[in-house]
């Protein structure tokens, strides 16, 4: 599934496995005001998952400075497709391939207007309250997480 995320620092995207969805969601739950603030959540839930997101922002990077477009050009160029990268959104095309849905779906978090929007769904209805399994070494073990998200928080549709 492709997930993208706005908060009032910028926006990022990135391919993660359905699962993702609940945990993201119950980062906000708990508050994340930033893309930071959730990775730091799901940390918890499943560290594999926030190491992968973190380790394809850091190599995107180490290729693209903001504020020179030039350079997101040449990372671009030296790829097949974005269809699989974690990226920040910099420029036109990193936007149209943050709202480009991957297998499962594409699903935003706008941190800021503290509102879900799937875009399309193919892995299954996110609730408003709800628990998942929590993952060890990329594995689900038999611990859960609950999670309620909060009445100002919107899911769209």
């Amino acid at each position: 599934m492709r997930f993208t995320i706005v908060d009032t620092d910028g926006t990022i995207s990135f391919i993660g496995p359905g699962h993702g969805l609940k945990m993201l969601a119950a980062g906000c739950s708990q508050g994340a005001l930033t893309y930071r603030d959730l990775l730091c959540c799901l940390d918890g839930l499943d560290r594999h998952l926030a190491s992968t997101v973190r380790g394809g922002l850091s190599l995107f990077d180490e290729h693209c400075l903001i504020g020179d477009p030039d350079t997101v050009k040449r990372w671009i160029a030296a790829r097949e497709s974005l269809a699989d990268e974690t990226f920040r959104v910099l420029d036109d095309t990193t936007r149209a391939a943050s709202l480009q849905p991957s297998r499962l779906g594409l699903v935003i978090f706008n941190l800021g207007t503290r509102r879900i929007v799937q875009v399309q769904n193919s892995y299954g209805p996110l609730m408003r309250r709800d628990r998942g399994r929590i993952r060890k070494d990329n594995r689900p073990i038999r611990q859960y997480y609950r999670y309620e998200l909060p009445s100002d928080w919107s899911i769209v549709p």
